[in-house]
């Protein structure tokens, strides 16, 4: 079935990310004296919003608000040394463009644009939504109601590479189509294990 309009998530399925996650988060709790998360509160920032992450780690009240004044001060160019490119993007949005509509749907706030110009792919994607762009970050589909509208494409005509509950949510609430990128255990209409499967899915463009 061709498709056209592709939306992918950012963390876990464009890049992996997870140390510069953990690493810029324990920075914060360092700041306040805190030592390093663990695992569970690493798990949880890799999915929530850069706000609600902030409020997740920094257990004392009085805190948190002086933290996330913290955290909008923090030069994030450090951290992306820390991300990891997934191998086979570029290739597929060289497919996919331009015949395709591209997209990022993500959680991140600040430094979604910041990282996809320091990997050159800024000019790969029709559009972009952080969690400052909506009032109701995922999983609530309005970030992509927001970029079918925008974009002027159907849900039926969409699909959706994430890989957690949030982005199946955020997809499915839409009404669009979820490949699950490396979790098989998600409920979702495609799974694939490399990004270049998707090739496969969207159909001739």
């Amino acid at each position: 079935m061709s498709r056209r309009l592709v939306i992918f998530d950012c963390d876990g399925v464009m890049f992996n990310s997870r140390r510069a996650n953990e690493a810029f988060y324990n920075a914060i709790r360092r700041h306040f004296g805190l030592p390093p998360m663990d695992l569970g509160q690493i798990d949880y920032v890799h999915m929530a919003t850069a706000e609600e992450s902030v409020n997740y780690i920094i257990p004392d009240p009085a805190l948190r608000a002086p933290a996330q004044a913290y955290r909008l001060t923090l030069d994030y160019r450090p951290f992306v040394r820390l991300m990891i490119m997934e191998p086979e993007l570029r290739d597929v949005l060289a497919f996919l463009r331009p015949g395709i509509k591209t997209a990022v749907s993500t959680n991140r706030s600040n430094t979604i644009r910041p990282l996809l110009e320091n990997f050159g792919l800024m000019d790969s994607f029709d559009m972009v939504v952080s969690s400052q762009d909506v009032t109701r970050p995922k999983p609530d589909p309005e970030s992509v109601f927001l970029i079918l509208d925008r974009l002027d494409v159907r849900p039926g005509d969409a699909l959706f590479v994430g890989d957690s509950t949030t982005d199946a949510d955020a997809a499915h609430g839409a009404g669009v189509e979820l490949v699950a990128y490396r979790n098989p255990d998600l409920p979702a209409e495609y799974h694939i294990r490399a990004l270049g499967q998707i090739k496969t899915i969207v159909g001739p463009g």
